[in-house]
């Protein structure tokens, strides 16, 4: 589904809502009361500049009784085979995010790939696929990037071990390409960006990579992801937790000025050795 068809029919979503919100007698602050959101949230959600998560259209068509419809263009909104299944909402929560704060332990995150060293992960995890299939996972993830062109773009901070720094995605011409990026994205203050070396030993959240996004009006959510699989979290508990073990690896990560100039010097290494095959 192109984008502008994608908004329009999030905006179909919203009129709807609002329409049999009204007929069920509530106000914006009453109904969210009821899917325990606010009554702001729920209107963003009616003007479609926010989007709901499955739960929350789950619960609205619970307390509307409208028989599953916003359940199902929710799913149905959210269906984007250039996403995984369980990464789907997450795209549309970054959309909407204030604040993006992210931990990659083994490869540049997805919001800073270059192209080819977005291909080149995507060929490497479907060495069988074709090159139509390729081509859509890439778009589809130099897409998501836009977030960080708007103007309202939210404050992006990540923290990246130095694996992702060193492991030769796509050999050493992509690789150089792709720091030489992150360090102009930092170096413009689009993302702070630092790097976990290898002195600092054993971290927190060693089996997976981790999303943290803050909202305007609604809890801070946790993305956590495995191979072939992640979790969004909106438990504050285990959100809290989250949080604590991101600040340990903040502390524990090179300063920025730091993590950029062994960015670019990593880059330069591997400039060289393109230049010399």
């Amino acid at each position: 589904m192109a984008s502008g068809s994608r908004q329009a029919a999030w905006e179909f979503f919203g009129t709807e809502l609002k329409r049999r919100r009204e007929d069920a007698g509530f106000t914006q602050v009453e109904l969210g009361a009821r899917v325990f959101v606010s009554g702001a949230y729920i209107g963003q959600f009616e003007q479609a500049i926010r989007k709901p998560q499955l739960d929350i259209a789950q619960r609205i068509d619970e307390i509307l009784q409208t028989d599953g419809i916003f359940e199902r263009l929710c799913r149905k909104l959210i269906d984007d085979r250039r996403y995984a299944e369980y990464f789907a909402e997450v795209v549309e929560l970054e959309r909407v995010a204030t604040r993006i704060c992210e931990f990659a332990p083994a490869l540049v995150p997805g919001l800073l790939q270059t192209a080819g060293y977005a291909r080149a992960v995507t060929l490497a995890m479907n060495p069988f696929a074709s090159d139509e299939y390729i081509e859509d996972k890439v778009q589809g993830r130099l897409e998501r990037q836009h977030i960080l062109k708007d103007a309202t773009r939210p404050v992006f901070w990540v923290v990246m071990h130095e694996n992702a720094l060193r492991i030769p995605v796509g050999g050493p011409a992509v690789m150089a390409e792709q720091l030489e990026h992150v360090s102009a994205l930092a170096r413009g203050r689009t993302a702070l960006v630092q790097v976990l070396p290898y002195t600092a030993g054993p971290y927190s959240l060693m089996n997976g990579m981790l999303s943290l996004m803050e909202f305007e009006d609604a809890p801070p959510t946790a993305y956590m992801e495995a191979v072939y699989s992640g979790t969004l979290l909106d438990n504050p508990a285990v959100v809290k937790r989250a949080y604590a073990s991101y600040d340990l690896l903040r502390a524990a990560a090179l300063s920025p000025e730091a993590s950029r100039a062994l960015i670019e010097s990593t880059a330069e290494d591997f400039r060289r050795c393109a230049s010399t095959t």
